[in-house]
């Protein structure tokens, strides 16, 4: 694969992915709606690897490309900016940051789907939109490892499916794959493999009523096989979305 991965979206996903691509040794191209001004000190932190850019410009120089933003931007995209591009798609429906979309019918058709028929020039793989930001950041191991966690994937095109399991595989994860994404369902919110399985200060306080710690959970390994069996068990239904509770995810995704 190309060494050289594009972000749209600067916040908590756009920047642990940054991160974690600039350590496997990649460069990254990562702009935002503010414009390259706005993105200073995420750029000064990921060192002389990282450019911040705009979308024309990152299209230039990048196949691949990490949708970081929240799901009511998704009908803006310029389907002729990212056309002919790997787009995987973050992207997870909270109402109550995103609004109230119509389109959205999880019973029927996965919002992946959604992303797909409107970025229709491009190749979507859903990835990356089941674990928060720490995690994301703590759970990165290297290849072999025995504690490494495994994410899932789904897409229709079977080189960029590819492409994105060896992204995944060069920042830190293991993948079990999905299949097409009409069955992508099975990691948006509310399902078992979506969060919390990867969360040990959240399981631990199920148990014991302690208050949960989101910042200083250090996260807990979810294999292959456990991720596996963690898909197959979703059932779907009418309100596979997030919800915002106590914690502002406005940046999140």
């Amino acid at each position: 694969m190309n060494s050289r991965i594009g972000i749209v979206g600067s916040g908590m996903i756009g920047g642990q992915v940054a991160r974690l691509a600039v350590k496997a040794g990649m460069a990254v191209e990562i702009c935002n709606t503010r414009g390259p001004a706005s993105l200073k000190l995420l750029v000064d932190e990921l060192g002389s690897t990282a450019h911040a850019t705009t979308l024309p410009d990152m299209v230039k120089c990048v196949d691949m490309i990490v949708l970081a933003v929240p799901l009511v931007a998704y009908s803006k995209l310029s389907v002729e900016s990212l056309a002919d591009k790997i787009v995987i798609d973050t992207l997870n429906y909270y109402p109550e940051r995103d609004g109230v979309l119509p389109e959205i019918r999880t019973d029927k058709i996965s919002t992946s789907e959604l992303v797909q028929a409107h970025l229709v020039r491009s190749r979507v793989v859903r990835a990356l939109n089941n674990l928060d930001f720490v995690r994301l950041g703590n759970l990165a191991r290297p290849a072999g490892s025995t504690d490494r966690s495994a994410l899932p994937v789904a897409g229709d095109d079977a080189a960029a499916k590819g492409a994105v399991i060896e992204f995944l595989d060069r920042i830190g994860y293991d993948v079990v794959d999905m299949g097409p994404l009409s069955e992508s369902w099975r990691s948006e919110p509310t399902m078992p493999i979506y969060v919390t399985p990867y969360s040990a200060a959240h399981a631990t306080s199920l148990v014991s009523g302690e208050k949960y710690s989101f910042m200083s959970d250090p996260g807990r390994t979810v294999t292959k096989a456990k991720a596996a069996e963690l898909i197959g068990q979703a059932v779907r239904h009418a309100k596979m979305f997030g919800s915002l509770g106590n914690f502002d995810l406005s940046s999140f995704r």
